[in-house]
């Protein structure tokens, strides 16, 4: 009886040691071959011709006429989907489509029942092709982290530049001479609507880490550089903004700058978004 009870203390005692150390024997960190990856990457970007736009429109006509200026644009965030395949171990493809945004924006309330609403706003749909060699993998029981250095190809499509000016309940009143009366009327020239348009190649450049867990998800870190400079877009619409500006300290109160049909306008001859992004993204293995 004695041994009976000390035979089935002792195989409680070894079951008990198996099934405690069981799981830890058979989890391994979980590498798929093809992984969905999902980004969310607040980035830098450089502004090049939109800012210069949003400076000079800042000089003409919001601070002459007493607006307060819009900020530039120095920050936005990429949203990026991204099919990543291992085609061994330590080398993978890579092929994906973001989307980018950035926009600046004023309300100003010149008098009761008026109101300027002036949106500046740059988006672009970014196509990209590219590769990631992976480092030697570091693991400690069912985890794993391998850093990688990758880089690639883009197509910036359907990028789009779009500056308008909204006035309601604020009449235009003209001079005698067919000019806006600035000293008596609060308005920066009527409804305005510019829109540029284009497409071009870039490219870009990262590095992280990619962590892998026992499970179809595993999370990647690291930083991206991109380069995505688009020139000669094509204009839409039309706006009163100076080309140049003789004096910052006193710039004119209207300024001839016309098309060729008569109408005041500005064209953006560039654009650039260049800069770095932090990358925070979540991999769905398959």
């Amino acid at each position: 009886m004695t041994r009976l009870r000390l035979g089935a203390l002792l195989a409680l005692a070894v079951a008990c040691g198996v099934f405690s150390h069981s799981p830890e024997a058979r989890a391994a960190a979980d590498v798929r071959r093809l992984n969905l990856v999902i980004s969310g990457i607040p980035s830098q970007i450089d502004g090049g011709g939109m800012n210069d736009m949003l400076k000079r429109y800042n000089q003409y006509p919001l601070v002459v006429r007493g607006f307060e200026p819009l900020d530039q644009l120095s920050m936005a965030w990429l949203f990026d989907a991204e099919l990543r395949y291992f085609v061994r171990p330590n080398f993978a493809l890579a092929a994906g489509v973001s989307r980018l945004k950035a926009q600046t924006k004023r309300e100003f309330l010149p008098s009761i029942g008026a109101s300027i609403n002036v949106l500046g706003e740059v988006s672009s749909v970014p196509v990209h092709v590219g590769a990631q060699y992976y480092l030697a993998p570091y693991t400690q029981g069912d985890f794993q982290a391998r850093a990688f250095v990758g880089g690639g190809l883009m197509s910036l499509t359907g990028t789009r530049v779009t500056f308008s000016t909204v006035e309601l309940g604020l009449p235009i009143k003209p001079t005698a001479d067919g000019r806006l009366d600035t000293l008596d009327v609060a308005s920066l020239g009527g409804d305005s609507r510019l829109v540029a348009r284009g497409d071009s190649p870039g490219y870009y450049a990262e590095f992280g880490a990619h962590l892998f867990f026992a499970s179809r998800y595993s999370v990647i870190v690291g930083a991206v550089y991109r380069s995505m400079k688009l020139r000669d877009l094509v204009n839409e619409g039309v706006i009163l903004v100076p080309d140049n500006l003789p004096s910052t300290d006193n710039p004119p109160l209207q300024v001839e700058l016309k098309d060729a049909d008569g109408r005041p306008f500005y064209r953006i001859p560039e654009l650039d978004l260049s800069g770095f992004g932090v990358r925070m993204a979540v991999a769905i293995g398959f």
